[in-house]
């Protein structure tokens, strides 16, 4: 996903906010070693790139910034302010991704097998108590998403996040104990 950026120099509220008035977004680069550069990136293209990342995807999608220079930049966003009442976005972190340098990544994880799941079928929900693990990797090592096979699960039954195959090159920052989903009673 390619998302073209303007440099901005001021920083003062009024022409952050003259930046929003005119359809842009206010973003800082942060690069490993480096003070942050301050940006923005047009808000009609970044909402349409939103609107295509699947739900809690986000923190692992890559973005490719394009300055007006056509230099490009693989990052990932670290963090996203929203409007509080319209909810459209009002800042954004970005975090390049430099090939030698480890990255910390809330990573999703998705439970499959749920239409065969023993425990659903005898009337039991399925809940989810964990959706994201913090790792510690690479760039090219980063996983979009974990999957967690909940087919065999009964009634009352859960998986922990040791249930999940974590590849050798990333590294999680949680206990693997916690317990990721429960089939519990309507």
């Amino acid at each position: 996903m390619k998302l073209q950026t303007v440099a901005r120099k001021a920083n003062s509220k009024s022409e952050v906010n003259k930046l929003r008035r005119e359809g842009y977004i206010p973003a800082v680069l942060y690069t490993k070693g480096k003070e942050g550069e301050t940006l923005a990136v047009k808000s009609a293209e970044f909402g349409a790139y939103l609107r295509q990342v699947k739900s809690g995807h986000l923190p692992t999608t890559k973005f490719t910034l394009v300055d007006d220079k056509g230099h490009e930049r693989q990052v990932i966003i670290k963090d996203i302010q929203y409007n509080v009442t319209s909810y459209a976005v009002t800042h954004l972190d970005f975090e390049e991704l430099v090939e030698d340098h480890k990255i910390n990544v809330k990573v999703p994880i998705e439970c499959i097998g749920a239409v065969d799941c023993v425990g659903i079928k005898l009337g039991g929900v399925l809940r989810q108590v964990i959706r994201h693990v913090r790792v510690r990797c690479l760039p090219k090592d980063m996983p979009s998403f974990f999957e967690l096979d909940i087919k065999e699960l009964g009634l009352k039954q859960s998986k922990r996040l040791s249930d999940i195959q974590i590849p050798e090159t990333v590294r999680p920052l949680v206990d693997l104990h916690e317990v990721v989903a429960v089939i519990v009673k309507r």
